[in-house]
């Protein structure tokens, strides 16, 4: 808990700058995400993989657009950034 505490006050302290780096890495890190579950094929297991990666991205995005506290939005990329990497990981080495 103190390690997420310490990302979350340099977050508040740079919210700006990192509110649009966030959002570069995170559509970046979806786009790769989506890609490689579009590689798989196009069944219903990886139309929702896609769905939850766009949900989530979009989710973060909308945060950000509509001027959530700092702690909304840095949750927000924490789950952006899990859901997105733990879907292009099972694609890339389990599915």
């Amino acid at each position: 808990m103190k390690t997420y505490q310490k990302y979350l006050e340099n977050y508040k302290r740079g919210f700006i700058g990192f509110n649009t780096l966030g959002i570069l890495f995170q559509s970046c890190l979806g786009s790769a995400a989506a890609m490689l579950v579009l590689q798989n094929g196009t069944s219903l297991a990886q139309m929702v993989q896609l769905f939850f990666i766009t949900i989530f991205c979009m989710g973060f995005n909308g945060s950000v657009l509509a001027q959530q506290k700092p702690k909304v939005v840095f949750n927000m990329l924490i789950a952006t950034i899990t859901v997105s990497t733990v879907i292009a990981l099972l694609n890339l080495f389990i599915i």
